[in-house]
């Protein structure tokens, strides 16, 4: 039976407050918890904090009391579930562990999201932004090497490839060029809507942790690469949220936000695996419910319509986390080369097809000029063991001897000159 969250009770805003013992929790050990614990909790971080933004927001545009405190009321418990959910971080778990762990969550989830995405266009979309994570990763996890002398694995458990995407050098854009085409609130799938919520909020909570962490390492080259991602994070809330009908209206996206909390709770409490952490997403996904009722009272009140004819009357499936190795390894040799179409078109193209005055090479060549970060730690990681750090899962490594047996030995000793051709020749 589909989970009906209009049809639940939840428990209402008023038996919401906790104590600090209650709503400041035990932190997971680090070197037992499931990597896919970890990337719930901080996907729902991110999401808790767009909701509790969002909120913010609304409230300085409307000017009637009774709204604004319930409003208030229910963004006072979003800062609290927020507190509960991030500070559930251990203390020893590093800037860099942690930043692997976030690109764990940007890539298996936007794998994800493509695939349960019914627009193409936006689907499209999601793996476009997809390779760009993957490279994130590639980079950060030379310097999870480098500076700790760990490996990847020890945050990714095997389950999410450490592999060049399209190189992160190239991600810069003229900012105007990431604006997407949006759907139409009127005929798009609620599913369409969750998903983009969904995305938008982990790459704007990625790049706030890059924002409030980067600076904490003294190498040079490492600072200015977080700095360098955070600046394509940027990039990637600004292309997602322009995915959305800027025509909802803020009760419509009052809604949307509490439907898509729900959704996400309810999926991660379906899949995890850790008992306590389940009771967690349980007990506040029935707090959003009794969210959900509010906005949809405010949308009763303001445009005489009920929830149901916005969301539908089932939970969508946002955050199934899960390896996605092979969807991955399809999407690097089918769109390695791929690239945003000129401002007006809002399409994509590929690198062959680019005018010579694509807008995006002015900005490359600027922020490029002195060399990029993502481009010197390549360097250094090669000087520092001889070659980049790829990954320790030993099957990845026997892939590596199956490629030079083909006579791709570059896509294991210089991964940045690889190919769309040399991609579609690693089958």
């Amino acid at each position: 039976m589909s989970f009906n969250p209009l049809k639940e009770k939840g428990i209402p805003v008023e038996k919401q407050m906790r104590t600090w013992h209650e709503i400041i929790k035990r932190p997971y050990n680090k070197a037992f918890v499931d990597c896919y614990s970890r990337t719930r909790q901080i996907l729902m971080n991110g999401i808790e904090v767009e909701a509790w933004n969002f909120k913010h927001n609304l409230s300085r545009m409307i000017d009637d009391v009774e709204t604004n405190k319930l409003i208030g009321a229910t963004r006072r418990i979003e800062d609290m579930h927020q507190t509960t959910v991030n500070w559930l971080f251990p203390a020893c778990q590093t800037v860099l562990e942690t930043t692997l762990a976030y690109e764990q969550v940007a890539v298996d989830l936007t794998s994800w999201l493509a695939q349960n995405e019914p627009d193409e266009y936006v689907k499209e979309t999601f793996n476009f932004g997809l390779l760009e994570d993957f490279d994130h990763l590639y980079r950060y996890a030379q310097w999870y090497y480098m500076i700790e002398g760990e490996m990847p694995d020890n945050i990714l458990q095997g389950q999410t490839d450490v592999f060049p995407g399209r190189p992160t050098q190239n991600h810069h854009n003229s900012n105007q060029m990431r604006l997407r085409k949006c759907y139409d609130k009127n005929t798009a799938s609620p599913q369409t809507k969750v998903n983009i919520m969904t995305l938008v909020a982990g790459e704007q909570q990625t790049h706030n942790f890059y924002a409030e962490h980067g600076f904490m390492y003294g190498n040079d080259v490492l600072r200015k690469l977080y700095g360098e991602i955070k600046d394509v994070e940027e990039e990637h809330v600004t292309m997602y949220e322009s995915l959305m009908d800027p025509t909802e209206s803020v009760w419509e996206k009052l809604v949307m936000h509490e439907f898509t909390e729900i959704c996400n709770y309810h999926n991660c409490m379906k899949d995890e695996t850790d008992e306590r952490l389940k009771l967690i997403w349980e007990e506040l996904m029935m707090h959003e419910v009794g969210h959900l009722h509010i906005a949809n009272k405010l949308l009763q009140k303001y445009e005489k319509r009920d929830a149901e004819e916005i969301i539908g009357d089932k939970v969508y499936d946002t955050c199934t986390f899960m390896s996605q190795k092979d969807y991955v390894q399809k999407i690097l040799e089918k769109e390695i080369d791929k690239r945003m179409d000129g401002t007006e078109k809002m399409g994509y193209t590929t690198i062959d097809k680019l005018p010579e005055d694509w807008e995006s090479y002015d900005v490359q060549e600027i922020l490029n000029g002195d060399g990029a970060p993502s481009e010197q730690t390549i360097i250094l990681i090669q000087e520092h063991i001889g070659r980049d750090l790829v990954t320790a899962d030993e099957a990845l490594q026997k892939k590596e001897a199956k490629l030079i047996e083909k006579g791709l030995e570059k896509v294991v000793q210089a991964p940045n000159t690889v190919t769309a051709e040399d991609y579609k020749n690693m089958q």
